[in-house]
């Protein structure tokens, strides 16, 4: 296994499902903080540990809200952008398509504009001096209902930057239903948006149903569920619709009780293409190269399997054809070079 945790460590990568605010460092948590006093969330970074060990979801959005109050400036949100390039870049990750949640901060008072020039200027110049191309998909926080929904909309095809390629649903799935978002994924989808919302990962698989039917879903966000339904399962490998699947983010939800109770492996057997993910990395206490380390021993997987699930995350993501061939090019010379 330590042969092929070095491999991962080298290994070049794309990640599909992974959270803006949620991708905070213990440091720039901490930083916003100490600029911040009045916030609930420790100034101390030694300190985050106890307060990231969620009780169950519910606690999960409780503290992740709380985070989200942090951003409170333009500033904030282009520092909090770029940090977050700077740890992918740690983990050879080439391309990143990163959920951001505009509604989050425009209701805080953050000029709609001020915030798309902000993370559009940390990603270029995340993309000059880190080598990280990053891509949005802008997403509702369904826990804040349809006024969320309906600004989330208008702010993604007003503003619609070039490096935006996708429109999710996020937040808690209990108690907010998937079909009642459909009229804003069409609006989305007709400006060329690809639908990407989260589904089953605290819910049963009728969410996720609900998600390929009315939202009309190019991958799932999680889709942990889905092996309690054989027929959605097939559905979902025979139309190579990808999981964003993401190992230690179920756990510490409470979403799955266990890692060796984790789906992952069903979902592999059935055929569906699986993506590797880490959700809201230090919240979590993981990052991508744990969650690969956390994949290859579930699914029993040698160097050349966790290429192949690098080369998954490639096929699944909304790369063109050029940028697609590119990195599995690179990552085909990587595993070359260091199985040989």
């Amino acid at each position: 296994m330590s042969d092929v945790t070095a491999f991962i460590a080298g290994l070049p990568k794309a990640e599909l499902h992974v959270h803006h605010v949620g991708s905070a460092s213990p440091r720039i948590v901490a930083e916003l903080a100490a600029r911040h006093p009045d916030s609930k969330v420790p100034k101390d970074p030694a300190t985050l540990a106890d307060f990231f060990t969620f009780r169950d979801f519910a606690h999960f959005i409780e503290v992740y809200l709380a985070v989200v109050d942090l951003i409170r400036d333009a500033d904030d949100v282009r520092l909090l952008t770029y940090e977050i390039a700077r740890d992918m870049a740690r983990q050879n990750i080439r391309y990143a398509e990163l959920t951001v949640t505009p509604f989050s901060s425009t209701r805080r008072g953050i000029p709609d504009v001020a915030f798309v020039e902000a993370i559009e200027d940390a990603r270029k110049g995340a993309e000059t001096e880190l080598g990280v191309s990053l891509r949005w998909c802008f997403d509702i926080p369904g826990e804040a209902g349809l006024e969320s929904a309906e600004e989330t909309t208008r702010i993604a095809l007003d503003l619609q930057p070039d490096s935006l390629v996708s429109f999710g649903l996020g937040g808690p799935e209990i108690g907010v239903p998937r079909p009642q978002f459909k009229p804003y994924f069409d609006r989305a989808i007709a400006a060329g948006l690809h639908s990407v919302p989260h589904a089953g990962e605290t819910t049963g698989p009728q969410t996720i149903w609900d998600a390929l039917t009315e939202l009309r879903a190019e991958r799932i966000g999680h889709g942990t569920s889905s092996t309690q339904d054989p027929k959605l399962l097939q559905f979902l490998a025979e139309h190579r619709i990808p999981l964003e699947v993401c190992p230690t983010s179920n756990i510490a939800t409470r979403a799955v009780a266990t890692l060796d109770e984790h789906p992952i492996r069903e979902m592999v057997a059935a055929g569906v293409l699986v993506t590797v993910n880490s959700d809201d990395p230090p919240m979590f206490g993981t990052d991508l190269n744990k969650e690969y380390a956390v994949a290859a021993r579930l699914l029993d997987l040698d160097a050349v399997g966790v290429a192949g699930l690098a080369k998954n995350a490639v096929e699944a993501s909304f790369l063109d054809t050029a940028g697609k061939a590119k990195l599995t090019a690179e990552i085909n010379a990587y595993t070359a070079a260091t199985t040989a």
